[in-house]
């Protein structure tokens, strides 16, 4: 297995949702210089990163979360509002956030803890959840929280999405976009 490429869950964020994304993103490259974008078609949202992942492991945790998501029902997510993470002046990432919502923090825990239990060892921060949109920031000047309000002033209306797939997704760090479904996990529509 390549010793490069790595594996996460995460929630599928859905085509026509990346695409406005995408316009807002184009927009903000204008007036904020970070190093590197991501392409629209790998924006999501990390459940699990499991790293390179041993293929015994991989088989156990993709069975795990088929077993822990078997009863789910999709649900809808809304766009919030954009953060750094880093320092303030010169962030290392650029993202944006949802609103809370319990299903995704149920769903998180449930691929968390099924990965745990196929004997990954995962990142023990609070979970956060987030799209990144840029890493690096790269300006002659210090960045201003003030740019964070850019978002509310290029989305005049709530971005909501139905969230009904759960990936698991591996890099190709040598491709853009560099993240491949390798497998998904639907979630029961209901809403």
């Amino acid at each position: 297995m390549n010793k490069h490429t790595h594996f996460f869950f995460a929630i599928k964020i859905p085509t026509e949702i990346k695409l406005i994304m995408q316009s807002n993103i184009e927009r903000l490259k204008e007036i904020l210089p970070f190093s590197r974008w991501v392409h629209h078609e790998d924006l999501h949202i990390t459940l699990a990163f499991l790293g390179n992942a041993p293929s015994e492991k991989l088989s156990i945790a993709l069975e795990n979360v088929r077993e822990a998501l078997s009863e789910f029902k999709g649900f809808s997510l809304e766009i919030n509002k954009l953060g750094t993470f880093g320092k303030a002046d010169s962030p290392r990432i650029f993202w944006m956030d949802t609103k809370e919502s319990n299903e995704l923090s149920n769903v998180r825990e449930k691929v968390f803890t099924a990965c745990v239990e196929a004997g990954f060892q995962l990142e023990t921060r609070p979970f956060k959840p987030h799209i990144t949109l840029a890493r690096k920031w790269s300006g002659n000047q210090v960045f201003h929280k003030s740019l964070l309000d850019t978002w509310i002033e290029l989305q005049s209306e709530p971005l909501v999405f139905n969230v009904n797939e759960v990936v698991l997704y591996q890099t190709h760090l040598d491709k853009t976009p560099k993240y491949e479904v390798k497998t998904t996990y639907y979630l029961d529509s209901e809403i």
